[in-house]
């Protein structure tokens, strides 16, 4: 299954059934009076959060969703059955706009949130409803009324206390495979994680968290390079953004730039991400040529008073430390 987070779909609830022109025909009972029904409501098209969904593939899939139409009036007073209501499910953190103006229409963002989004047309009243003293019998009856139709555009927004961030290879699979039962794809090159990872991670006393790893973000992202926007909006959910940052990346990497490249980053396309909490992750310490690097490193970040946790995502070495600094934050400051 692709990790699908955007798509745009076409949504109708049902339209209104019609009511009906009918006549009693009895024997021994001439003009015997207009008894037609009136027509069921349209049914309505909800939206719920299911737990089961971890992205939009399903509708992508199935880009028309329409709620059923209401049954027409039938004669002998007989109404017309309502149209079943469409529930549509999708992930936690879904956005629903209106794709034509950009307008919000839900921000789904609990557990099991459910909501009525397009409402079913009125059913049409049958010719019974309409005889009077001086119309004993009408000849006529109401169409059903349409349903709201509106063309829909959903995104995804991961939801994360934890979010994990770095350039290509510097370990944020192997790291977030260590600390929890994610399982990403791991390799030895740029661009391995195509999508973003949600891990529980579980802590003391049965407590958890949920990381994410965000991939795709290098310089130039905020304007699109890479795989740009489309995963830099999974950030904005997150409670605390860890940089992991691999000093021995590539030959002329700089940790140092790294981590003002990707701060810069989310600035440009999100003032708000800079100000979230950060946790400066130091990976691979289990090499030789790491240790010699941390003296210099470290005093940098410590002067712009970030806390620094060296560790290696392949021994697992100063990994119990780190999570009790992220526990601490998320627990001791529910605001953040």
């Amino acid at each position: 299954m692709s990790f699908i987070d955007e798509v745009k779909i076409i949504a109708s609830a049902g339209d209104g059934g019609s009511g009906c022109v009918s006549f009693r025909r009895e024997k021994f009972i001439p003009l015997g009076g207009p008894n037609g029904g009136d027509g069921g409501k349209g049914g309505d098209l909800i939206i719920e959060v299911s737990s089961r969904l971890s992205t939009l593939y399903d509708l992508r899939l199935h880009p028309h969703q329409r709620a059923q139409r209401g049954k027409n009036g039938m004669g002998s007073d007989r109404h017309g059955a309502g149209g079943e209501d469409l529930i549509m499910q999708v992930p936690l953190g879904t956005i629903v706009k209106d794709a034509e103006t950009g307008e919000i229409i839900a921000d789904l963002t609990e557990p099991g949130q459910r909501l009525i989004l397009l409402k079913g047309g009125r059913g049409g009243q049958g010719n019974a409803r309409f005889a009077t003293s001086t119309n004993k019998a009408p000849k006529f009856a109401q169409p059903g009324e349409p349903g709201e139709e509106l063309i829909l555009r959903l995104e995804l927004k991961l939801m994360a206390d934890v979010g994990l961030l770095g350039f290509p290879s510097v370990g944020k699979s192997s790291f977030i495979t260590k600390v929890s039962a994610a399982r990403p794809k791991i390799a030895d090159y740029p661009f391995t994680t195509l999508k973003p990872h949600l891990g529980v991670v579980e802590y003391k006393n049965y407590r958890t968290f949920v990381m994410a790893d965000i991939p795709g973000i290098i310089e130039g992202a905020h304007d699109g390079a890479g795989l740009g926007h489309r995963f830099l909006r999974h950030v904005e959910r997150t409670r605390i953004l860890l940089h992991l940052l691999d000093p021995c990346r590539t030959h002329d990497s700089n940790p140092l730039n790294d981590y003002e490249t990707l701060n810069r980053e989310l600035a440009l396309f999100n003032p708000e991400l800079s100000e979230k909490p950060q946790i400066i992750v130091i990976n691979k310490i289990d090499l030789p040529d790491m240790q010699a690097l941390l003296p210099e490193i470290v005093p940098y970040f410590e002067q712009l008073g970030l806390k620094v946790f060296p560790v290696s995502a392949a021994t697992g070495e100063g990994i119990p430390a780190l999570l009790d600094e992220i526990a601490l934050l998320l627990w001791s400051n529910p605001d953040i």
